[in-house]
């Protein structure tokens, strides 16, 4: 699916009475994770910005490539840095865009564990012969750092999630661009 038929689904699931909610959904706190979501991407919508060093990269894209995102609305991580993505994308026209989900077929995710775990968002951008070029994903290096060192010390889950909202709110996006920028300029020929 497309950005905008990802979008879809995402308000689809939002616009449901409780009763309707299909799993995960139907719990409670995967429909405020959801909710909660729906507005970080909105909000990275409107006041995200993209680096100079960014789009320099993704202008010299000479070849069609295409960028498959692995997400699921529930994600936290995903909120934060699909805008990013997909304004990236945007900004160059030989880029298509192409969203799965990590619980539906086709399961694309078993070939791209992280840490042998089903984590997300995955980006994958592959060449015009379906190449892979390169993965992304999870999160920013930093951003996994203090993901990795709450969990070692034992913190309690609504704790990391508040480390991990504060360190994507204070980042603005700049580590994922930097990435990118990185593994953008490595599928530059």
């Amino acid at each position: 699916m497309n950005y905008q038929e990802y979008s879809a689904y995402f308000k689809g699931i939002l616009e449901k009475d409780a009763a309707e909610q299909q799993p995960p959904y139907d719990n409670p706190d995967y429909l405020d994770y959801t909710n909660l979501n729906w507005a970080r991407m909105n909000r990275w919508f409107k006041t995200g910005k993209l680096s100079e060093e960014i789009l320099e990269v993704v202008g010299k894209i000479d070849r069609p490539q295409n960028w498959i995102v692995i997400t699921e609305p529930w994600c936290g991580d995903a909120a934060h840095n699909i805008p990013f993505i997909e304004m990236i994308a945007r900004k160059n026209a030989l880029i298509s865009v192409s969203y799965e989900l990590r619980d539906a077929a086709p399961f694309r995710i078993e070939e791209y564990l992280t840490n042998g775990t089903r984590s997300i968002p995955k980006l994958i951008i592959r060449n015009q012969e379906g190449n892979d070029l390169g993965t992304w994903g999870p999160r920013p290096a930093d951003c996994q750092l203090v993901f990795t060192q709450m969990k070692k010390e034992k913190a309690p889950f609504e704790k990391i999630k508040v480390e991990i909202q504060n360190w994507y709110n204070a980042n603005k996006g700049e580590d994922l661009q930097k990435e990118l920028v990185g593994m953008l300029s490595g599928t530059l020929q």
